[in-house]
C-alpha cells in the first residue's frame, strides 16, 4: 500500500489537477492510497430494472432501460433546463436536467438504449427523473448489481462529482495496479479466514455479490482495529516492562490512620478490590498507569484518597488535577474535610490563588512539606516544582490534552504513578480501543445507604404539579437544582433560557433564595453563587450544565431539567449524579416539549427506567454512535476508522484485540520475516512528532 501513499490524487485517471484540489479541501484526499480508503457508507442494489408502468406511490431510487425519444430545451440562460422524453417501452416519462444542459445536448442521442438510475417523482401528473445517472447497457457499472455510496459535500455535487465518479476513479485505479501487497500477517489472515486484501479493496469498491462484500466489509473493520490494539498493546507492554515507577511498599500511618479513624463508611466490596489493585501496581516496581471508572457517586475520590496516602507513607507527594476550579475546588474541600484528623496537610492551587498563598504553596511543594495538593491546570505552570511527585491523580482526564499531562508527569526525573478517574461510564468496546493501553478498574458499587434516584419524564402542561412537589421538598428542608440549556434567550431556539428561568423561578418560590451559576460569570462570582448554594443559604441553584460534574451537596434532593430532550444520555445521567448524594429519597425531573421524535422519546424514557450508567453509557452509544469519545481517540493516535462504528462493531474490537495478543505473545517485536509487511505498513501510521507512551 505504501506505493499508492506516493501517487498524488491528480495522477489518477480522470481527476487531473483541478480535481484533485477540491478531493484535497473537500474530503482531505490527497494520494491514491487515501482515494481508495474512502470507502461507500451505504449500497444499493442495482440487479433489478424496473418497469415505467409500474412506478407507484414514494419510489426508491430505481433502474430502468430505455430509449430517448425526443429533447426539447425549456427557458433561456441560467434558467434553462433540458427535457427528455424517455420510455421503456411500457411507458414513457420525463427525464429532467438543471445543470450541464450543453454537453448533455451534445452527447445524448434519442434513438440509443441508455440505463437511467434515479428516483421517479410525479409532477403535474406525469413521472419524471431529475438529474439521474446515466449509463450505457453494456458498461460495466451498468452490469454491476450492488453500487456504492460514497460520503460527498454539497460543493462537490455542485461540480458534478458524484459516486459514480468515485466508482469509475477507484475502477481505474484498480485495474492499474493489479495485486495490492497484503498488509496482516499470514497466521492472522488463515487464523481468522480473513479475505486478502487486494479482494478486499476491490470488493468494498465493486462489489460482486452481497457475501463477498460483507467479508470486504469485516476483513477491513477488522484491520483498522488491529492496528489500533497492536499499536496500544505494544505501547503497553513496552511501559510495563520498562517503565520504572517509584517503589511503594510501605502501607504506615497515614493510610492506616485515615483507614481507621477517618473512613465516612464502610468501605464496598468494589473499593476494596480497586484498592487491591493498585497497591499491587504501586509494589510492582513499574509506573501504574491505571484508569477507574466509577458512575456518578461510587466513591472514585475516596479511592483516590487512599492511593495517595501510600505514596505518603513512602516519604512522596501527591496531587490530584482536576479540569475545571469548581471541581477542584469541590475535591479539596472533600478531601481535606478527610484527612483533617489524620493530620495531613492539603492545599489547593487554582488560576485564581492569591499571590500570597501561591507562594506558600510553591515553598511546601519544592521542600517536600506539602504532602498533598489539588488543583487546575495551574499545576503544571513551570513555576510549580515539587520535591518528590511520586502519585499523580487525573479526574475527567479526557478534557486535559495529552502535552499538558506531560508537562506534569516532566515534574520528576521518574514519572509518578498515574491514576486516571473518569465519572462517564465508558461502554466496553470504547474502553479497549480509547484506553486500551491503561489498567482499568471498575467501581460498580454504590456506597451504602444510598437510595435510587426517582426519575420521571413530565411535560409543559405537568408544570404546576412539578412545581408543587419541589415546593414539599423545599418546605421539607431540601435543595433544588434547575438546570437549563440555554444562558440567554435564542430568537432562532424555542428553549428555555437560565436568564429567563432565574426570574421565574425567583417569582415562583419566593421565600427561598435563589443562586445561579453559568459558563460566562468570573470565576469568583461563579464560586460566590456555588457557595451559597453548597452552604444552604441558597435553596435553589438554577444553572447551564456547568455543574454537570464536582458539586457535591447532600441536602440536594430535586434534579430538575428543563428542554430535557436536547442533552444526550450521557449528560443527563451526568446531571442526575448531582442529587442522591445523601440519605434522603431524591428525584430528576426531565422537563420536555411534548412534540418529539421518537427516538428523543426513547432515549428520554430510558433514563426513567435505569440508573446504571453503563446501561445508559451503551445505550447512549448505540443510538448516537461514539461521538466524541471516538474523535478524541482519533485525534490522539495515527489511525483514522474509515469503516467500523465502535457502536455496533464490539465483536470485532474483541476479536481484533484477541488477534494482536496472539501476535504479539508470539512475536513482539515485529520481528518474524512474515511479520516484515504489517510492521512496515503499522510504522507508516504512526507518524508521531513525540512519544506519549508513558503519558496516560
Amino acid at each position: 500500500m505504501n506505493s499508492l501513499r506516493r501517487i498524488d490524487i491528480k495522477y489518477v485517471k480522470g481527476v487531473g489537477p483541478k480535481r484533485a484540489e477540491l478531493l484535497e479541501t473537500q474530503l482531505g484526499i490527497r494520494t491514491a492510497y487515501d482515494l481508495v480508503h474512502h470507502f461507500p457508507t451505504h449500497y444499493i442494489d442495482r440487479s433489478s430494472v424496473y418497469r415505467i408502468k409500474d412506478f407507484d406511490g414514494d419510489m426508491p431510487a430505481v433502474q430502468v432501460r430505455g430509449r430517448f425519444v425526443t429533447f426539447n430545451t425549456v427557458g433561456e440562460g441560467a434558467k434553462m433546463r433540458l427535457v427528455g422524453l424517455f420510455s421503456d417501452g411500457t411507458k414513457a416519462m420525463d427525464v429532467v436536467w438543471f445543470k450541464g444542459v450543453a454537453t448533455l445536448k451534445r452527447n445524448l442521442l434519442t434513438d440509443t438504449e441508455y440505463v437511467l438510475f434515479g428516483k421517479p417523482t410525479v409532477f403535474n401528473g406525469r413521472w419524471q427523473m431529475t438529474h439521474p445517472e446515466i449509463e450505457n447497457p453494456g458498461s460495466a457499472l451498468a452490469a454491476s448489481g450492488i453500487r456504492g455510496i460514497y460520503p460527498l459535500t454539497e460543493t462537490l455535487r455542485t461540480r458534478n462529482i458524484g459516486s459514480r465518479q468515485f466508482q469509475l476513479w477507484n475502477q481505474a485505479l484498480l485495474e492499474s495496479h493489479a495485486g495490492l501487497r497484503e498488509t496482516l500477517p499470514p497466521s492472522v489472515l488463515r487464523s481468522l479466514g480473513l479475505l486478502p486484501l487486494d479482494t478486499a479493496i476491490r470488493a468494498i469498491h465493486c462489489p460482486p455479490d452481497n457475501a463477498t462484500l460483507q467479508a470486504a466489509r469485516l476483513r477491513l473493520k477488522f484491520e483498522e482495529l488491529f492496528y489500533i490494539q497492536v499499536d496500544m498493546l505494544r505501547r503497553n507492554r513496552k511501559r510495563k516492562g520498562a517503565s520504572v515507577g517509584h517503589p511503594m511498599p510501605r502501607v504506615g500511618d497515614a493510610f492506616n490512620t485515615f483507614y481507621a479513624k477517618c473512613l465516612p463508611f464502610e468501605l464496598t466490596g468494589a473499593q476494596k478490590r480497586v484498592v487491591k489493585e493498585i497497591r499491587a501496581d504501586l509494589v510492582s516496581g513499574r509506573q501504574m498507569n491505571r484508569l477507574v471508572q466509577g458512575d456518578v457517586g461510587s466513591g472514585k475520590t475516596l479511592v483516590a484518597v487512599m492511593a495517595m496516602l501510600i505514596a505518603v507513607d513512602n516519604g512522596m507527594q501527591a496531587c490530584l488535577m482536576a479540569p475545571t476550579e469548581i471541581l477542584a475546588t469541590q475535591h479539596y474541600e472533600t478531601i481535606s474535610a478527610m484527612l483533617a484528623p489524620a493530620g495531613v496537610s492539603v492545599r489547593l492551587l487554582k488560576g485564581s490563588t492569591r499571590a500570597s498563598e501561591r507562594k506558600e504553596i510553591h515553598d511546601g511543594l519544592r521542600d517536600g512539606s506539602l504532602k498533598i495538593i489539588v488543583g487546575t491546570h495551574a499545576l503544571i505552570e513551570d513555576d510549580v516544582q515539587f520535591r518528590n511527585l511520586g502519585m499523580a491523580v487525573i479526574d475527567e482526564q479526557h478534557r486535559f490534552g495529552v502535552a499538558q499531562r506531560a508537562r506534569l508527569w516532566a515534574k520528576n526525573t521518574i514519572g509518578p504513578h498515574v491514576l486516571v478517574m473518569t465519572a462517564t461510564p465508558i461502554p466496553r468496546t470504547l474502553a479497549m480501543t480509547v484506553y486500551g493501553d491503561l489498567d482499568v478498574s471498575v467501581i460498580d458499587e454504590p456506597p451504602p445507604g444510598r437510595k435510587p434516584i426517582a426519575t420521571m419524564l413530565r411535560y409543559e402542561p405537568q408544570r404546576l404539579q412539578v412545581y408543587k412537589a419541589t415546593y414539599a421538598q423545599l418546605r421539607a428542608g431540601r435543595q433544588v437544582y434547575i438546570v437549563y440549556p440555554l444562558i440567554d434567550e435564542n430568537e432562532k431556539l424555542d428553549l428555555r433560557s437560565l436568564n429567563e428561568g432565574y426570574d421565574i423561578v425567583r417569582d415562583t418560590f419566593r421565600e427561598f433564595k435563589v443562586a445561579f451559576v453559568h459558563g460566562r460569570m468570573k470565576p469568583a462570582e461563579k464560586d460566590h453563587q456555588m457557595e451559597l448554594f453548597a452552604s444552604g443559604e441558597a435553596r435553589i441553584l438554577v444553572a447551564t450544565t456547568v455543574i454537570e460534574v464536582g458539586v457535591n451537596v447532600p441536602n440536594a434532593s430535586v434534579m430538575i431539567i428543563e428542554n430535557a430532550e436536547r442533552f444526550g444520555l450521557s449528560q443527563l445521567h451526568q446531571l442526575r449524579g448531582r442529587v442522591g448524594r445523601g440519605a434522603d429519597q431524591s428525584y430528576c425531573i426531565l422537563m420536555s416539549r411534548h412534540n418529539i421524535a421518537s427516538d428523543t422519546r426513547k432515549r428520554l424514557e430510558l433514563m426513567t427506567q435505569t440508573t446504571d450508567g453503563f446501561v445508559i453509557a451503551e445505550a447512549d452509544m448505540q443510538m448516537r454512535g461514539p461521538g466524541d469519545i471516538e474523535g478524541t481517540m482519533q485525534s490522539g493516535t495515527p489511525f483514522e476508522l474509515h469503516l467500523t462504528n465502535l457502536a455496533t462493531d464490539g465483536a470485532i474490537v474483541q476479536m481484533a484485540r484477541d488477534a494482536a495478543q496472539v501476535l504479539l505473545d508470539s512475536d513482539p517485536e515485529l520481528t518474524q520475516a512474515d511479520n516484515a509487511p504489517f510492521r512496515r505498513e503499522l510504522e507508516a501510521c504512526i507518524k508521531r512528532t513525540a512519544d506519549w507512551s508513558r503519558i496516560s
